[in-house]
């Protein structure tokens, strides 16, 4: 089993993924696994009596003799994978070999494969949430007090800070940080159970009375919770609850890097990617500066919410004890959308490391943009002092509209002015309140004291 470019390449064989992820959910890897899984069988049967200690020994000595090219071989007379790395392993084995799979069923190996795979992708990649959920705090903490326009409806609103934005993903991050290690905490196997899930070829092997001993003997060796209850497959909700929490996440980059994108717009201009001295932003236009780091996460991210999908099915058509019409997918939809996860936390953990704040632009833009928040300070302002609430919104809606029309046009924001000559809004405040008022930016509320509360919290919980 050798390719090159010669031939197709998943992106996600070499340009998607770290090493360590990819090495998870290589072939080598998984029929590793298979072997190891078998030799804790042998060893638990091996205590019961069933496998002698040669046997035993026979089988430890050779479980790192992968010979993939033999296995495909066997495989292409005999057309089962599994099967093939039974007799591949069993040549190797002179003296153990005939006892390998005793008592078995192929998702037997296959199943708990699965999700001893599933829980080594878990680890990795809450450990590369704990360390982006640090840099997140950093990022906070040190914006906490920056204040920046908010945008609704993606016009401008009124003031926040920068912290209290890089709050909101943090937020969204740290709650699938837990819902990933739930899942991986409470993640569990099939079990050696045999055909249908009943155990029955063990009762024949140890004795149905023993057969709860000898599975938590093994449960204990692979430090593999199993089900309860099993059909020959473990329940194909475990691939839907997993796959949802990694879309989820998703979801939640994915959002981060959309609105990057959007602030790093020249129209807006506050934040942007990192952009390296020798990066080219455009083939044809030498001076873009792309998102194309945030434009990536979002490609990648959007082709990771499609997996649930699939997952769904594969649970929702398992019919009675198991059909084999979910095998193929698995193959994909279980490494996939490990590796893209993998890739979009690493990518934009980079760019949150190393941000671009535009601090000019964002002070440029409060001066444009806040004096128009500080209209609800002067209608709050107004009313206390004896205005009629509906005619004092009116006139500063007139005039608020009228100075987006100065500015549409190209002039400097003309609101101040305005406000401090309507007679209306003078018989209720002096010009000089009505400066105090129109200067947003403090007019933060909570936002700084949340932000931080929340980097705290956040950082107590993951222990960084």
């Amino acid at each position: 089993m050798s390719y090159d470019a010669s031939t197709y390449l998943s992106p996600l064989t070499w340009r998607y993924g770290s090493p360590e992820m990819r090495q998870i959910w290589s072939e080598h890897h998984k029929r590793l696994t298979w072997r190891q899984i078998w030799i804790a069988v042998a060893e638990v049967q091996a205590d019961f009596g069933v496998v002698t200690p040669e046997q035993l020994s026979d089988l430890q000595t050779h479980a790192d003799n992968i010979d993939i090219p033999r296995a495909l071989e066997i495989e292409t007379e005999i057309r089962h994978d599994l099967m093939a790395e039974v007799k591949t392993y069993a040549e190797q084995c002179k003296i153990g070999g005939g006892i390998i799979h005793l008592g078995m069923t192929s998702t037997d190996i296959v199943d708990n494969t699965d999700a001893l795979r599933v829980r080594e992708s878990l680890n990795l990649l809450l450990e590369s949430l704990v360390r982006l959920l640090a840099i997140f705090a950093d990022q906070i903490e040190k914006w906490a007090e920056i204040p920046i326009m908010a945008f609704t409806h993606l016009q401008p609103a009124e003031p926040t800070t920068l912290g209290f934005r890089l709050a909101q993903y943090a937020q969204d991050l740290f709650l699938d940080w837990q819902n990933l290690e739930q899942l991986r905490n409470e993640l569990k196997g099939k079990g050696i159970r045999g055909a249908v899930g009943t155990s029955a070829s063990f009762a024949d092997l140890v004795g149905v009375d023993d057969v709860p001993r000898f599975e938590a003997a093994l449960s204990e060796k692979l430090n593999l919770t199993f089900f309860p209850v099993t059909t020959q497959v473990y329940p194909r909700k475990q691939d839907f609850n997993i796959l949802s929490a990694l879309s989820g996440l998703g979801a939640s980059i994915y959002k981060f890097a959309f609105d990057l994108r959007l602030l790093q717009s020249p129209p807006i201009g506050e934040l942007a990617e990192p952009f390296g001295k020798k990066q080219v932003g455009s083939s044809a236009m030498p001076f873009k500066r792309n998102p194309i780091r945030s434009e990536n996460i979002n490609s990648l991210a959007r082709l990771l919410a499609q997996y649930p999908r699939t997952a769904w099915d594969n649970a929702a058509h398992t019919l009675l004890e198991r059909t084999l019409d979910d095998s193929a997918n698995r193959r994909i939809t279980l490494a996939e959308p490990f590796l893209i996860a993998d890739q979009i936390v690493s990518a934009v953990t980079k760019i949150v490391e190393a941000l671009t704040v535009n601090q000019s632009t964002q002070a440029k833009n409060m001066a444009i943009y806040g004096p128009f928040a500080g209209t609800e300070r002067i209608l709050m302002a107004a009313v206390k002092a004896g205005a009629d609430r509906q005619n004092m919104h009116e006139c500063l809606r007139r005039l608020a509209l009228d100075a987006w029309e100065a500015i549409n046009s190209g002039k400097l924001n003309p609101l101040k002015s305005m406000l401090q000559s309507d007679p209306e809004i003078l018989q209720y405040l002096t010009p000089e309140e009505i400066e105090v008022r129109l200067d947003t930016s403090n007019h933060v509320g909570l936002a700084p004291a949340r932000a931080r509360q929340l980097s705290h919290h956040i950082r107590t919980k993951i222990g960084a």
